[in-house]
């Protein structure tokens, strides 16, 4: 199995988290915790952990190999940039590591 982690940088971090559960939750497998803190994605191809820190969205991700790896990071970036329309938000994912 292979993580990579994001540390995306905003001021609603829980609004960013919940926005990507509902809308992607259309179409994979989510769900949120009660207080809006944490929530994950299950895709076919990986799973995305998302947890609101104070100050941050932090989005680590899952897969069997690189590609899918890929797949997963390239779903979840393009989507929560597009959500922030009023934020400029940067999703910079760490190098994959076997964990």
């Amino acid at each position: 199995m292979i993580e990579s982690v994001a540390t995306v940088k905003t001021d609603r971090p829980e609004r960013y988290l919940k926005q990507l559960v509902s809308h992607l939750g259309r179409k994979v497998d989510s769900e949120q915790s009660d207080d809006g803190t944490s929530g994950s994605l299950t895709f076919s191809s990986g799973s995305c952990t998302l947890t609101a820190d104070p100050g941050a969205l932090v989005l680590t991700v899952h897969a069997e190999d690189q590609e899918r790896l890929a797949a997963v990071q390239d779903v979840v970036a393009r989507h929560l940039v597009r959500f922030a329309t009023q934020d400029e938000l940067v999703v910079e994912w760490s190098t994959g590591v076997e964990v």
